[in-house]
């Protein structure tokens, strides 16, 4: 844990792009998603970007290697649907744990090997934890406000097998992330403080929500600040958001938060809203530009790139970013900082 709140004291830390994004330049065919082990499983698995830690190592490990070579500091695993919940799409309940593991032991050994080439600069590796595909805070049908598709227990169980599997693969840290309903992160916070409390380990966690709308509001319906609130409890390395929105439209949002804690301040938007294919067409340039606001405001501590974002928008970001001090990060008592 010390080496990376040094970091974040010395610099403003730069995390990955979309591991989506480049895994579609790859084309992987629904035979490339199966390989030899998978070759008769009973249902298509084409989509399941996770099970490519399995099935394709090579093509992860290569798309961290160009994130870091880029200019991340850390690294997301491969992990963002990797819970029973989002699995069971797949009927793939069963693989979590390997999911997970695999996951993070390419990340850790890819980010071990360019910290050997440059210890100046240590790589770390965040364990990608997803908000799944249901929410514990809404009903899925109109007709019955009351119903729930999923329990905080069955959350907190789910994100405890992912999250132990994880640290077993070798994760510097955790990060919650995309979070649409802050009761799902909530399991997921009670789950990592089991474990820490289980296993006597400390553990850094970055919890990072998205804010869905111009509303200005998670899709569960809380405010910046509100979100900010509601995960304080919890000691945390980070807190920002991530997704939906664009470097442009989340600044106001992060202005919020960064006024509101002592905590570091994170932030990967998209790059751009999508256009009417559902694509994201903002250059690194124009991204650079617009991440370059909240630089001159001080807003973040980490910054990095969601949906749309490759490489290139990472080595814009990360080359503007070496300008700048960090936001200053002060001890508060519910922070690991």
């Amino acid at each position: 844990m010390n080496k990376i709140q040094q970091a974040l004291q010395n610099r403003i830390l730069i995390l990955d792009g979309a591991m989506g994004t480049m895994l579609q330049r790859y084309k992987f065919s629904e035979e490339d998603f199966r390989a030899e082990r998978f070759k008769d499983f009973h249902k298509s698995v084409k989509g399941n970007n996770d099970l490519l830690s399995i099935t394709q190592p090579q093509a992860i490990a290569e798309i961290h290697s160009k994130y870091f070579a880029a200019g991340a500091d850390i690294v997301e695993t491969n992990t963002f649907s990797s819970t029973t919940i989002a699995m069971a799409d797949y009927d793939m309940q069963d693989l979590v744990y390997e999911l997970n593991y695999e996951s993070a032991k390419i990340a850790k050994k890819v980010a071990d090997e360019f910290t050997a080439k440059e210890p100046h600069k240590p790589r770390f590796v965040a364990g990608a934890i997803g908000p799944t595909n249901k929410t514990a805070s809404m009903s899925p049908d109109v007709n019955d406000p009351g119903f729930r598709a999923i329990s905080f227990e069955q959350l907190r169980v789910a994100y405890k097998q992912q999250a132990e599997a994880l640290i077993d693969g070798g994760v510097d840290l955790l990060l919650v992330e995309t979070i649409f309903d802050t009761l799902n992160a909530k399991a997921a916070l009670f789950a990592i403080d089991e474990i820490k409390e289980e296993r006597n380990l400390e553990i850094p966690i970055m919890i990072s929500g998205t804010i869905t709308d111009a509303s200005g509001r998670t899709l569960s319906g809380q405010t910046a600040e509100a979100f900010l609130i509601s995960i304080s409890h919890i000691p945390l390395l980070s807190v920002g958001f991530n997704c939906a929105l664009g470097a442009k439209q989340l600044t106001p949002h992060l202005e919020v938060i960064a006024s509101r804690t002592n905590l570091a301040v994170s932030a990967y938007p998209n790059a751009g809203l999508p256009n009417a294919f559902g694509e994201y067409d903002e250059s690194p340039a124009q991204m650079a530009e617009q991440v370059k606001e909240y630089l001159d405001k001080q807003l973040v501590n980490i910054i990095g790139g969601c949906c749309g974002t490759t490489p290139e928008h990472i080595k814009a970001i990360a080359e503007i970013a070496s300008q700048y001090k960090p936001r200053p990060v002060f001890q508060s008592e519910n922070s690991t900082v």
